[in-house]
């Protein structure tokens, strides 16, 4: 039963760090499409590894990640606003390239096929 519980929690706090990052006025996070790629909990659930990529490119992540670390105390009192949990995870946001190599893999891919 606990294991279908940490697995709810998990999957409540990914939804709800995206809801909150979406609803954030920042102009810094509306440059470019922001997205959430891949959520990873510690082994105890007090610390979460949120992977952030952006269609502008690593950059552009990485402004974001800048945002998003320095706003971590908001976003963490917003997750206890929403969700009733005993412990709010410690957050810290990580810039990835996904998208950006993804796009990239999705051009070469159609210009092998027109060929």
């Amino acid at each position: 039963m606990s294991n279908h519980r940490a697995e709810h929690n998990f999957e409540s706090i990914k939804r709800e760090i995206t809801a909150i990052i979406r609803e954030m006025k920042d102009p810094r996070l509306k440059s470019g499409f922001i997205s959430i790629i891949k959520i990873a909990n510690s082994d105890d659930g007090s610390s979460y590894r949120v992977f952030v990529s952006s269609l502008d490119g690593l950059s552009s992540a990485k402004s974001a990640v800048d945002v998003l670390n320095s706003a971590k105390g908001f976003i963490r009192s917003e997750i206890g606003k929403r969700l009733s949990l005993r412990y709010i995870p410690n957050l810290t946001f990580i810039p990835s390239d996904t998208i950006e190599y993804g796009v990239n893999m999705s051009k070469r891919i159609d210009e092998l096929l027109s060929k």
